[in-house]
């Protein structure tokens, strides 16, 4: 395992990409973008144009979706889309009950005071619950499919509701280097990215699921997308300060609710931001498990966020990932066994099958910790 030389990102992560001085592809953006000097206005351009496509090409009284879960992200796109002069349809992915968090409804709840027309997707608990429980005992992380479906809500949505033009955050490979075929604003090839892997749930499928069981866990093929004349494109390429730090004051200041006591502890949630993840707790559990998978967590993925925006150094952003990566408090875990029907010794030993050794030593109390060669 390496880390880029210039923030904390680690070349474990799927798909990321280093160049020849080790330096991530994330990191490299950056610095080409501050050296050839962006023309915003060019961009603003690009922008207006594809305002105007999404409004010649409606189909019905909205001129684009734009997905959300009410966390920073989705607000400040909302907010945004609506200063473009845009009338959005905001699409929601919703977690069953015992998943979701109650400041997680209370900033869905948050954007439809704003002004906002909210569809809310919400696939049956039921299978929702067995697809996670496969998923954990299957590839050592809760969100493959959901995420499938959280994604694939939006162009079902845009097809049913004939809305061709639809707006998603940062580009990820941009973002934090995971290759979804696209180094500026495209986002057509969402459905070849790692998570997604072609949007074919079936890797997932029990003995006892149908295919009407997994609808919103399937993707729509390129054709289904070319034939509906989709268009999705990355907003944040369009905002020279689209990150977690700025996302994240804009929105509060139009009502986002962040985590507070406890919930928003470094130990308890393996990271300093606490202005994420705030709608499922499960998402602390998932990124411990990347961390015993991939030998890093939240709070590497924070850490090199603020070092990109310069907002701290590479050894401030290295001593968060000694102190935090990888932490989580021991109630979210128990809460998720209690959600999947397990025992805590059963989720321990499946999460423990999934950990890379050779990424890892044992303390003197017998702790695993990650090898001190790989904290630098």
């Amino acid at each position: 395992m390496r880390r880029c030389k210039t923030c904390v990102e680690t070349d474990t992560r799927p798909t990321m990409e280093f160049d020849e001085e080790g330096i991530c592809l994330p990191c490299r953006s950056v610095s080409l973008s501050a050296n050839e000097k962006i023309n915003w206005d060019e961009r603003t351009k690009v922008l207006e144009d594809i305002v105007t496509w999404g409004k010649e090409h409606k189909g019905s009284g909205y001129d684009c979706i734009i997905g959300v879960s009410g966390g920073k992200d989705s607000t400040r796109q909302a907010l945004f889309a609506k200063e473009l002069g845009m009338n959005p349809l905001l699409v929601s992915y919703n977690y069953p009950p015992e998943q979701q968090t109650i400041i997680g409804a209370e900033n869905l709840a948050n954007l439809v005071e704003l002004g906002f027309d909210v569809i809310r997707i919400t696939p049956s608990p039921f299978i929702s619950k067995a697809l996670m429980k496969e998923c954990f005992y299957k590839l050592g992380n809760l969100f493959n499919a959901s995420e499938l479906a959280l994604y694939a809500s939006l162009p079902r949505t845009a097809i049913a509701y004939k809305i061709p033009l639809i707006f998603l955050g940062e580009n990820p490979g941009l973002a934090f280097g995971t290759d979804v075929g696209s180094k500026d604003y495209n986002g057509n090839q969402m459905r070849k990215m790692n998570t997604l892997q072609g949007g074919d749930p079936h890797r997932f499928k029990t003995d006892w699921m149908s295919d009407k069981d997994l609808y919103w866990y399937r993707y729509p093929l390129d054709d289904d997308r070319e034939r509906a004349d989709l268009r999705i494109v990355y907003m944040g390429y369009f905002l020279d300060d689209f990150n977690d730090h700025s996302n994240a004051a804009y929105a509060m200041k139009h009502g986002l609710k962040i985590r507070e006591g406890e919930d928003a502890q470094p130990d308890n949630i393996g990271g300093t931001g606490t202005w994420t993840a705030l709608d499922d707790d499960f998402v602390i559990v998932n990124q411990m498990l990347k961390y015993m998978k991939f030998g890093f967590g939240k709070a590497t993925q924070e850490a090199g966020v603020s070092i990109r925006a310069g907002l701290m150094s590479r050894q401030e952003g290295m001593e968060i990932v000694k102190a935090y990566d990888g932490k989580c408090a021991p109630k979210y875990i128990k809460q998720f066994c209690s959600y999947i029907d397990i025992d805590e010794d059963e989720f321990w030993r499946v999460a423990e099958g999934f950990r890379d050794q050779q990424f890892f030593q044992k303390d003197e109390e017998n702790n695993w910790q990650l090898k001190d060669e790989l904290l630098v």
